[in-house]
């Protein structure tokens, strides 16, 4: 810069300052103005009347479907109407952590643009204790990490301990009726019927793990043929299961496992969530020796549970968030073992999954 450049420029600064000196008490009182008004676009829970309860969609876009119908004998006929609470976080406006009192069990659907389509659909089981369900980290955040990679997504409210369900009787329910439900609409939704699977995380995951053991046992129990899910396959093609709370195979049960269970990614904390991650190995050690093909399993030494305290003061987090996750990035890893098994491969192309599982039941090995 010559000398009459920078003569020139440094006028033009000396007479700039004076007006943005005179802009910047506006722009503060702008920016706290702005501080104070209500966000938009924040979900609420639907109205209540003298039907059951319609529950509403918690990320936009999504289509929301009852599981049962409302005059359903598992339901709580005493309770249906009742609206859903919403817990919202305190620092982000309009986010919604967790739901509480669901008596009208759904399931909330967000679908793919074609061009980007597999037709593969992940059911979403978030954990809370079965006191809450954390739908923010464990549900809402997982839409548009899996859209990108061409999955749909199901959001699952099932209903909780707290409200006075039997988490088997009741929430594992809710969870197959929600796979015959998600594979009655697979082609309305533009879904593969042969690509639909569930991730349970925690308490999630105690309806995720029955459902890859039980489903025959399900559909035998649920043949009424007024039943319009009846004959629909209660099987999840993959289970995810995430920190998983006890399993089918907790406190030395040791039922027995289907030669046609589906894949299975389980992944948790180790030593700093002992008891889960013992959990997770009971789950997967049962699968091993049944010899059911493409388990994985990440057991991370340095991760705690969710909502635990960390060394630094902050506390555990849970789905995908990795600001002081220390188990890393394990979606990119169930990612990696879900393309493997071609489930990211276009819709009605057999999976990787399916063939080697049908190879497992004729005898053969997986190829």
């Amino acid at each position: 810069m010559n000398s009459l450049t920078l003569s020139r420029f440094l006028r033009l600064r000396l007479c700039l300052l004076p007006c943005l000196a005179l802009l910047a008490p506006v722009w503060l009182t702008a920016a706290a103005e702005l501080s104070t008004l209500p966000a938009l676009g924040v979900p609420k829970p639907g109205e209540t009347n003298d039907a059951p309860y319609a529950p509403q969609p918690i990320v936009q876009g999504g289509v929301v479907l009852p599981l049962y119908p409302g005059d359903s004998p598992f339901l709580n006929q005493g309770r249906v109407r009742e609206a859903e609470q919403y817990n919202m976080s305190k620092a982000v406006p309009g986010r919604i952590n967790s739901i509480v009192n669901i008596h009208n069990p759904s399931i909330e659907v967000h679908t793919v643009d074609g061009g980007l389509n597999t037709g593969a659909a992940v059911i979403l089981a978030a954990g809370g204790g079965h006191n809450t369900l954390n739908v923010g980290s464990e549900s809402a955040d997982f839409v548009p990490y899996f859209y990108n990679y061409g999955v749909s997504t199901v959001i699952l409210r099932y209903r909780l301990r707290r409200d006075g369900y039997n988490v088997q009787k009741d929430a594992v329910r809710d969870a197959f009726q929600a796979i015959r439900l998600v594979r009655a609409h697979a082609k309305d939704w533009n879904l593969d019927p042969n690509k639909i699977g569930i991730m349970g995380f925690s308490a999630g995951a105690e309806l995720a793990s029955p459902a890859a053991i039980f489903f025959k046992d399900f559909e035998k129990e649920n043949q009424d043929p007024s039943d319009p899910l009846a004959g629909i396959s209660a099987r999840p093609d993959f289970v995810g299961i995430i920190y998983p709370g006890p399993t089918p195979f907790a406190r030395g049960a040791n039922p027995a496992v289907p030669t046609n269970a589906p894949p299975a990614f389980i992944m948790c904390g180790g030593s700093g969530d002992r008891v889960h991650a013992v959990w997770a190995d009971e789950l997967f050690r049962a699968l091993l020796d049944a010899g059911i093909p493409n388990v994985e399993m990440h057991i991370y030494g340095n991760g705690r549970h969710p909502g635990q305290p960390l060394s630094d003061g902050n506390r555990m987090n849970a789905g995908l968030a990795n600001r002081n996750l220390p188990f890393g990035s394990w979606q990119d890893r169930f990612t990696d073992w879900f393309r493997d098994l071609g489930f990211l491969q276009k819709a009605g192309v057999e999976t990787k999954a399916e063939r080697d599982s049908a190879a497992f039941q004729a005898g053969g090995e997986p190829k």
